[in-house]
């Protein structure tokens, strides 16, 4: 699976992009474990922290054709420092915020744009210019396995922080620790040798992007990856609440989110091998059918510290192992030449059901005293999801291959 990386400044590449998003992902997915402490502190209420966070869903996805964009035009290096040191900012500010809306400012703008602008679209965009064809769907995997390591490493470091310094200490500890990423920057400001040739009859981004929306196969990506979204959102801000209300310790959701993010290493590395071999509208399917499976075997099972390790272990395993086979979808139907906005459209659907699946979350709790509710949309929506993806029209590998 790895011979397509079969050159040192490929594998540097690679390597630095998975860098980057272990940082960028590993803060971001990592915010649920403060919505307690936070509303310990400030008493604003679970729905109201739950707005910001939405927020933050909603603009972590906003930001991302846009910088997609500016990165296609400009090259990453500029977006990638502004959006690192952007959700330094946003998280060194969080303990000054004690209102509403001094936690959209600073979690739901500042962080969720910083650390949209260096995520995906950005990341798999540079490295699918830097890289040649053989090699993309491999290293699709690479980088999405490093945000996955983020997960996985940032999760039960930020619990260990935040019962030892409190909250407010382990926010400023995520400001310094998301400056890490800076000297990986460098790596993919470099020239893009494997970017293709403008064509003398090339419209422009804007009318790639226009030829895109008017595609249903490509609107159908949009709809599924809407529906992962909102389960992902759902679980990374709520699951520490499932977790109390169950009346285990909160080390169990941190440990459940380091075992999703553990998980999905191996889940994204076998995706972008997947990429490779299969129609990636298959692998959509089983992903979302297996997700609809797995949330009603959790409602089903005895709430015990095994229990969640198991769900988080089987959820992992596809968490965003979706990301692969939806940017391969992408650039089999467009090209690699726009695949940072149109691949940054496709996150923006995603984070629209993110927003829905955070602020949800905190209003079925506020009105029903549990989460039993949003589960029960969760298993529609993803099984919806995986029938969405069947009618895609995509070329078979083979020919992607040849090509």
């Amino acid at each position: 699976m790895f011979r397509t990386l079969n050159q040192p400044a490929l594998w540097v590449i690679t390597l630095s992009a998975a860098g980057i998003l272990m940082i960028t992902m590993g803060a971001r997915q990592s915010l649920g474990l403060f919505l307690s402490p936070l509303n310990t502190t400030t008493g604003l209420g679970i729905a109201s922290i739950s707005l910001a966070m939405a927020v933050g869903q909603f603009m972590w996805g906003a930001i991302q054709p846009i910088s997609g964009a500016l990165a296609d035009r400009y090259g990453p290096g500029r977006v990638l420092l502004g959006g690192i040191l952007l959700l330094s900012l946003g998280s060194a500010l969080t303990p000054f915020m004690s209102t509403t809306w001094g936690l959209i400012f600073s979690l739901g703008l500042l962080s969720a744009m910083g650390s949209g602008a260096g995520s995906f679209s950005v990341l798999i965009g540079a490295a699918a210019n830097r890289l040649p064809l053989e090699a993309r769907g491999t290293a699709s995997g690479i980088i999405n396995a490093g945000g996955s390591f983020g997960q996985f490493v940032f999760a039960p470091v930020l619990q260990k922080l935040i019962q030892v310094f409190g909250w407010m200490g382990a926010m400023w500890a995520l400001a310094i620790m998301t400056l890490a990423a800076l000297p990986m920057v460098r790596v993919l400001s470099t020239p893009a040798e494997h970017a293709p040739k403008a064509a003398a009859d090339e419209k422009g981004l804007w009318h790639s992007v226009k030829e895109a929306m008017g595609d249903r196969s490509y609107r159908l990506l949009h709809a599924g990856f809407f529906t992962c979204g909102f389960h992902i959102a759902f679980l990374v801000t709520h699951l520490p609440g499932e977790v109390d209300l169950c009346g285990l310790p909160p080390a169990v959701a941190s440990w459940s989110l380091a075992i999703i993010g553990l998980s999905n290493i191996f889940g994204s590395l076998y995706a972008g091998s997947c990429v490779a071999r299969y129609r990636s509208k298959y692998v959509l399917f089983w992903m979302y059918a297996s997700r609809a499976l797995l949330v009603g075997v959790y409602l089903l099972a005895p709430k015990t510290d095994l229990t969640f390790y198991l769900f988080a272990a089987g959820l992992g395993f596809t968490w965003l192992a979706t990301v692969p086979p939806t940017a391969a979808i992408v650039s089999k139907l467009f090209g690699v030449r726009y695949l940072g906005t149109l691949f940054g459209l496709t996150l923006l659907s995603h984070q629209i059901g993110g927003f829905l699946g955070a602020y949800l979350g905190g209003i079925a709790l506020t009105q029903f005293g549990d989460y039993s509710w949003m589960w029960y949309a969760d298993i529609v929506l993803a099984a919806a999801a995986a029938l969405i993806n069947l009618p895609i029209k995509e070329a078979p590998v083979l020919r992607q291959v040849t090509a």
